[in-house]
């Protein structure tokens, strides 16, 4: 690598700005990282053009190759980071940070907290129409006792004194050709800047502590099953009594005994008597609206179908609207009979010329299958 011209390698001229650098390096790395492009010959381009920036991002290092030495070399170190450059500066170099150019200065206390998750169970009337329901939660909360600080009554974080407040420490490595001075998080204050003396005996620092809270969580008309609600600020405080974060809810519906939910539609089944379906009669049917009365058509089939219009689940988020009930009705054969019965439905058999019908044989999923299908299997 000493005998290497580092500015061509990434494509810029010697007076080329730091900016300019930076989007060199940014769309030459795009094209040969080895997530990118497998090959052995971009990933030996890759370790040059990283080694590249890592030497013209930093002002001393670039310095030293300008007046040429190689800081890359065996004889100039490459520091901590070895021939290929730090992880900081390659994520520097994608997403605008301040690459090898210099401190980043001591990071805060206060940081944002996580999401929650929790599951409540409904029944369908509740998933249809809405609800209310308060849960009971353990989570972090900000320390009332220090509001989040972190320290004792009376005390705050004292600046550290191996860092003087910066929040990191430097270390210079000398070499032939000069100093060469690298920066790292202090470790006597683990990069804050500040340290807690005297913590704060409820929270011991972190300014936040568990505690069990009551949540009200208003379940909208129309959620379905594995739906999840958004309570914004409603989830786990962050270190330092940082902003809490989201709290979501997972709506787990509970099967119904008699109706099969599809989106907004309802799907149930009503068995009726071989006699009753041929002649004909009237029901009573439990809806989510109350009683109906259920007029069987003399004549019904298995496997037909009566629709009652908006009788099914409000549609979610609009005003008006709901979906359908759909009745699938079963025709109930009769398996025994006494002697009487028999000798009548032999009459009637006789009367209708059916004593020895012709059977028709078809494919069962052009009469009965389908959905109809489905929902009876989901019923046994």
């Amino acid at each position: 690598m000493a005998n290497r011209d580092y500015y061509a390698i990434l494509g810029v001229s010697q007076s080329a700005t730091q900016d300019e650098i930076k989007k060199a390096y940014r769309k030459l790395a795009r094209e040969l990282h080895p997530d990118v492009n497998p090959s052995a010959d971009a990933q030996e381009r890759f370790k040059d053009v990283t080694a590249a920036y890592e030497v013209l991002s930093d002002p001393q290092k670039r310095q030293m190759f300008d007046l040429g030495g190689d800081p890359l070399s065996s004889g100039g170190g490459a520091g901590a980071a070895g021939p290929f450059g730090g992880f900081a500066d390659i994520m520097d170099a994608f997403f605008g940070g301040a690459g090898g150019m210099g401190g980043r200065g001591p990071r805060s206390r206060v940081q944002p907290g996580a999401d929650a998750l929790i599951r409540i169970e409904l029944d369908l009337a509740d998933t249809a129409f809405g609800t209310t329901r308060d849960i009971t939660l353990d989570t972090a909360v900000r320390c009332t006792k220090c509001n989040g600080a972190g320290t004792a009554a009376g005390t705050h974080p004292e600046t550290c004194q191996t860092c003087k407040g910066r929040g990191e420490v430097q270390s210079v490595q000398r070499s032939l050709l000069g100093q060469l001075v690298t920066s790292r998080p202090c470790p006597d204050c683990g990069g804050f800047g500040t340290k807690i003396r005297n913590p704060c005996p409820d929270c011991a620092g972190d300014g936040r502590v568990r505690a069990r809270r009551t949540v009200t969580v208003k379940v909208p008309a129309g959620v379905e099953d594995g739906m999840r609600l958004r309570l914004a600020g409603e989830g786990e405080v962050g270190p330092g009594g940082g902003p809490a974060g989201h709290l979501y809810v997972e709506v787990r519906e509970r099967p119904h005994p008699s109706f099969v939910r599809d989106g907004d539609d309802l799907h149930c089944r009503v068995e009726v008597p071989m006699t009753a379906a041929a002649l004909g009669t009237e029901v009573s049917l439990t809806t989510l609206d109350g009683e109906e009365r259920l007029v069987v058509k003399p004549g019904t089939q298995a496997g037909s179908v009566t629709t009652l219009k908006g009788r099914g689940v409000p549609h979610l988020n609009r005003s008006v609207g709901r979906g359908d009930l759909h009745i699938h009705y079963d025709v109930v054969t009769p398996t025994k009979l006494d002697a009487e019965q028999e000798r009548v439905l032999r009459e009637l058999a006789k009367l209708r010329d059916e004593e020895h019908p012709e059977i028709t044989v078809s494919n069962p999923s052009a009469t009965n299958g389908g959905l109809f299908s489905r929902l009876r299997d989901a019923f046994k």
